[in-house]
């Protein structure tokens, strides 16, 4: 038997209380995000599947029902704007709480003088050791763009 990752498997559980009070919207949702993370882990070749690789698939289809969301609007088509919206929402409940600006200023400072970083050269070296201290807590192109001024790129 397969090995569901911690996300995917509160993800399921949940959907399993949403079906039991009724809660068809909810439910559907829970289930898109299910489907989504197996299709990742087949996509992978493995059984199992890592935290890390569980939030990058749901920060994945968080953003694509975002942008969906954003093509609705303009479309007038509130009602499934709407929806997309509540599954943006919903998904976010899964993830990590996001640094805030001061935090992950404070962490380029310790990963810049960690890796001796002077210059735009060295940002692979800083992101690098950024990269296990905001899995998930932030957004990567803000922290490329966060490290290049840093590093005067």
């Amino acid at each position: 038997m397969r090995e569901l990752g911690k996300l995917e498997e509160r993800i399921k559980n949940d959907g399993v209380t949403a079906l039991k009070a009724g809660d068809k919207r909810r439910r559907e949702a829970l289930s898109s995000f299910v489907a989504a993370l197996k299709k990742a882990r087949i996509d992978a070749g493995s059984g199992t599947s890592t935290e890390d690789q569980e939030l990058t698939v749901l920060k994945r289809e968080a953003k694509r029902r975002e942008e969906s969301a954003a093509i609705y609007e303009a479309n007038a088509r509130p009602e499934l704007a709407e929806q997309e919206r509540f599954e943006a929402e919903l998904l976010a409940t899964y993830m990590p709480e996001q640094l805030t600006s001061d935090e992950l200023t404070a962490l380029i400072e310790a990963a810049v003088t960690a890796t001796s970083a002077e210059t735009a050269r060295d940002m692979g070296k800083v992101m690098g050791a950024l990269k296990a201290q905001i899995a998930g807590r932030a957004d990567g192109k803000v922290v490329s763009d966060m490290v290049r001024a840093r590093l005067g790129g």
